[in-house]
C-alpha cells in the first residue's frame, strides 16, 4: 500500500508538470523515472531497460523510414497531385486531409503533417483560402490516420508491446485496421461535411502573408554625412540601439549585400534596407543618425507632384476625382514595384517552432542565432498576430511562426538543427525514381516479414531502416536527425514508471475503484468510461505517456471483469490518440497553431464533436472485432 501511495504521488506530480508545460516533457519523464528509482519504486538495475524496449526501438525505426520516404520523393509525388485540386474548398480539404490520413498510417504522424503543411499553406495562398480552414482538419487527420496500423502512432506500438508482455502475443501490423480504419473514415467524413465549418475563420490574421507583410514595414534608411553610424558594423549598430532591428540588406553604389552577410563598416551614402515600424525608425534616427532614403523621398515627392499637375490640368467637367484616383493608383503601383525590387533575393523564409525545438524557452541572444546558425530573425508571430515586443526579449514557444533571413545554402540545415519546420511554399523535388522504388521495396519487405511472422516488428523495421541508410536512400546524418530524441526519452523513461504502477498494485487499486463504481452497469459502460478518461488524459499530456499509464489499468479492469484483455487494450490505443481538444495534447495540434492563427480555445469547437463521433464509432467496432 505504501508503494502504491508513493507511485500515485510521483504520477500526480508528473501529470501536473506535463500540464504546466514549463519544462519539456522528456525532462519531466526522466525526472519521474529517477525519482521512482530513488524512492525504490523502480529497481536501480532496471532503471534504463525502457530505452531498449521494443516500443522505443520501433518508434525510432519508423522515424528513420519516414524520413527516407521524404528524401526519396515518395511523399512529394503525392503532394504534387494534391496541389492540382483547384479552388474549391471541399476538394482542398478532401485532398489534404485524406492524404494525411493515408500517410499517417505508415509513417510518423508529425512527419506526415510536416510534409503536407507547406502544401496546405501554398494552396491557401494560391486560392485565397484562410489557412485556419485547412490546418486544423489537416492536424486532426494526421491523428486519425495513425489509428489504422501498428506503426501509425506510438500508442499502438506501446499497446502491442504490452499485450506481448502480458499474453505472450502482440497485436499484428494490421490488427488495428478494422477499428482504426472505421474510426478514421467516420472522422474524415465528419471533418469534410461539418467539422471545418466549426473552425474559426481567421481571414486576415491567420495568413502568414498578412502577419509578415514586409512590404508594409520595409524602409530604406540612408547613412548621411553627419550620421553617427559611419564606421560602425551592423553589430555596433545593434549594440548602440540595444535592440535587434533587422537590417535585411546594405546597398553601396550598384552593389547590394544581404544583412546577414555584411561584415564591413558603414560608409557615407550607404542605404540600409530595414524592417522597422515608426518607433524603430525614430530609434534609428536618434541613436544612429539614419534618415529615410533620399531616393524613396524623391519618388514620393515626384508622384505627388505628378498627381498635383494632372489634377490641376484636368478640366472640372472631366471628373477631377477620377484623375486624382488614377494618380494615387499609379503612385501606389510605383511604390509597390520599387519594394518588390528591393526585396528580391533576400532569402526570407517562414518557419514554425516545433515542440522539441532547441529554441523553446530561449531567446535569440541565448541561441546566438546570427553567429551560430547564420540566421537573422526578422519577426515573430504568435496566436495569429505579430508580436510587437523587442525581438531580443522574446522567449520562443512551440507553434511560434518566425520570419527568418539567411543564406540559401544554410537555411535548410540550420532550420533542421534548430527544430523548425519551414512554411514557405516549397518547390516539389520528385527525388530519384530509383531511390523512390528502392524505399518502397524496403518498406514492403519489412511489412511482409511482420505479416508472415518472420521477424518481430521492432527487428523488421530496424533492418529496413538500416538498409535504407546503407543503400543511400537516406544519408546517415539525416537518419540521426530524423530520430525524435525527446519522444524516445519520454518512452524510455515512462515505461518503467508505468510498470511500477502495475507492480506496486496502484493499477489494480484504480481498477477496483472503477469496478466498484460500475459494478451495477454492463461492462460496456466501464469501457466507455475508460475511453473518456484516456482521451481526457491525452488532451493534456503526450499520447504515448497516456498509453503507458493507462495500459496496466485497462488490464486490471479486464481481469476484474474476468473478460478478454483485448477490447480494453484496444480502447486505450484508440482513445490515447484522440487528443482533439487542446493544442498541447499532440505535436500536430501545436504545429498548426501559429500558421493557422488559432487560440487555445479554438480546438474544442471541432475537437469535442469529433471525439464524440470517434467514441460512437470506436466502442461498437471494438466490441464487434474484439468481443468480451
Amino acid at each position: 500500500m505504501a508503494d502504491s501511495t508513493l507511485v500515485f504521488i510521483v504520477l500526480g506530480l508528473t501529470l501536473a508538470a506535463f500540464v504546466w508545460g514549463r519544462f519539456r516533457y522528456d525532462l519531466v519523464a526522466l525526472a519521474a523515472l529517477l525519482g521512482s528509482v530513488m524512492l525504490g519504486l523502480v529497481p536501480s538495475q532496471e532503471a534504463f531497460l525502457g530505452f531498449g524496449h521494443p516500443a522505443v526501438i520501433t518508434v525510432a525505426a519508423v522515424l528513420v523510414i519516414s524520413r527516407g520516404f521524404e528524401r526519396s520523393g515518395v511523399v512529394d509525388v503525392i503532394a504534387e497531385q494534391v496541389l492540382k485540386v483547384g479552388e474549391r474548398l471541399f476538394l482542398q480539404l478532401a485532398a489534404l486531409t485524406g492524404t494525411v490520413v493515408v500517410l499517417s498510417g505508415f509513417m510518423n504522424n508529425v512527419g506526415a503533417l510536416a510534409l503536407l503543411l507547406p502544401v496546405a499553406m501554398r494552396l491557401a495562398r494560391e486560392h485565397d483560402t484562410s489557412p485556419s480552414l485547412l490546418l486544423m482538419p489537416l492536424a486532426f487527420g494526421s491523428l486519425l490516420g495513425g489509428l489504422t496500423t501498428l506503426i501509425g502512432t506510438p500508442p499502438n506500438i506501446i499497446i502491442a508491446s504490452y499485450r506481448r508482455a502480458v499474453t505472450g502475443d502482440a497485436f499484428g501490423m494490421f490488427s488495428f485496421s478494422p477499428v482504426g480504419v472505421s474510426v478514421a473514415l467516420a472522422g474524415l467524413v465528419f471533418i469534410l461535411l461539418l467539422g471545418w465549418r466549426l473552425v474559426p475563420q481567421r481571414a486576415g490574421k491567420a495568413s502568414t502573408e498578412e502577419m509578415f507583410d514586409t512590404a508594409n514595414y520595409l524602409v530604406e534608411l540612408k547613412v548621411g554625412e553627419e550620421a553617427k553610424a559611419i564606421g560602425w558594423t551592423l553589430r555596433d549598430l545593434h549594440d548602440a540601439l540595444e535592440e535587434t532591428i533587422p537590417v535585411l540588406a546594405v546597398v553601396r553604389g550598384e552593389k547590394r549585400r544581404a544583412g546577414h552577410a555584411f561584415y564591413g563598416s558603414l560608409q557615407e551614402g550607404d542605404i540600409l534596407l530595414v524592417e522597422a515600424g515608426p518607433e524603430e525608425m525614430k530609434l534609428l534616427e536618434d541613436k544612429a543618425g539614419l534618415s529615410l532614403g533620399a531616393e524613396l523621398e524623391e519618388d514620393e515627392v515626384s508622384a505627388d507632384k505628378t498627381a498635383s499637375r494632372e489634377s490641376d490640368a484636368e478640366p472640372v467637367q472631366e471628373n477631377p476625382g477620377r484623375k486624382h484616383r488614377k494618380a494615387e493608383k499609379e503612385k501606389k503601383e510605383k511604390k509597390k514595384k520599387k519594394k518588390e525590387v528591393d526585396t528580391e533575393g533576400l532569402e526570407l523564409v517562414e518557419a514554425v517552432v516545433r515542440n522539441d525545438s532547441m529554441m523553446v524557452n530561449r531567446t535569440v541572444t541565448q541561441l546566438r542565432l546570427q553567429n551560430q546558425f547564420g540566421l537573422h530573425l526578422v519577426a515573430v508571430a504568435r496566436d495569429g498576430g505579430r508580436l510587437k515586443q523587442r525581438l531580443r526579449e522574446i522567449r520562443f514557444r512551440p507553434g511560434d511562426v518566425l520570419l527568418l533571413q539567411g543564406g540559401e545554402s544554410e537555411l535548410t540545415e540550420s532550420l533542421a538543427t534548430l527544430g523548425c519546420l519551414p512554411l514557405a511554399s516549397r518547390n516539389l523535388a520528385l527525388g530519384q525514381p530509383r531511390l523512390l522504388l528502392v524505399s518502397l521495396a524496403i518498406f514492403g519487405a519489412a511489412i511482409l516479414a511482420i505479416l508472415l511472422d518472420l521477424l518481430p516488428a521492432a527487428v523488421a523495421l530496424s533492418v529496413a531502416a538500416l538498409i535504407s541508410l546503407l543503400v543511400g536512400v537516406l544519408p546517415l546524418r539525416d537518419g540521426y536527425q530524423a530520430i525524435d530524441g525527446p519522444v524516445l526519452v519520454l518512452l524510455g523513461a515512462m515505461i518503467p514508471v508505468g510498470q511500477a504502477l502495475e507492480s506496486s498494485g496502484g493499477a489494480a487499486l484504480i481498477a477496483e475503484s472503477l469496478l466498484a463504481l460500475g459494478s451495477d452497469w454492463p461492462v460496456v459502460v466501464t469501457l466507455v468510461g475508460l475511453f473518456v478518461i484516456t482521451m481526457m488524459l491525452s488532451d493534456v499530456i503526450n499520447n504515448a505517456a497516456a498509453a503507458v499509464l493507462m495500459a496496466p489499468i485497462a488490464a486490471s479492469l479486464a481481469n476484474g471483469f474476468d473478460v478478454s484483455i483485448d477490447p480494453f487494450l484496444m480502447t486505450v490505443a484508440v482513445s490515447a490518440s484522440c487528443a482533439f481538444l487542446t493544442p498541447i495534447g499532440h505535436q500536430s495540434n501545436t504545429l498548426v497553431m501559429g500558421p493557422g492563427g488559432y487560440r487555445f480555445g479554438d480546438y474544442w469547437r471541432m475537437g469535442l464533436p469529433l471525439e464524440l463521433v470517434v467514441m460512437a464509432v470506436a466502442v461498437p467496432m471494438i466490441l464487434l472485432v474484439w468481443p468480451l
